[in-house]
């Protein structure tokens, strides 16, 4: 199966994660990545923003937001910890 990279990128104050991209594969459901990266910075209240535009909806494919946003490659996740964009 297709494996999509996936870069997180702090923002607004959240915690920097020392390994910044992850591949996942591209019929993971969004809530996996939202799921991965709570687990990554000890969080629960975490916003992740494709784009510094939008939260995706949790049922969407990773592929799928890949296709229709992917940049250089990746799918770029900013996350913050409080309501940054949108």
């Amino acid at each position: 199966a297709l494996a999509v990279k996936v870069q997180f990128v702090s923002t607004g104050g959240a915690p920097v994660l020392i390994q910044s991209e992850f591949k996942i594969d591209a019929t993971e459901k969004f809530a996996k990545v939202l799921k991965f990266l709570r687990r990554q910075v000890q969080q629960d209240n975490v916003f992740p923003f494709i784009n510094q535009a939008f939260i995706p909806s949790q049922d969407e494919p990773v592929g799928d937001l890949y296709k229709n946003f992917g940049v250089h490659g990746k799918l770029i996740v900013n996350y913050a910890p409080t309501l940054a964009w949108g």
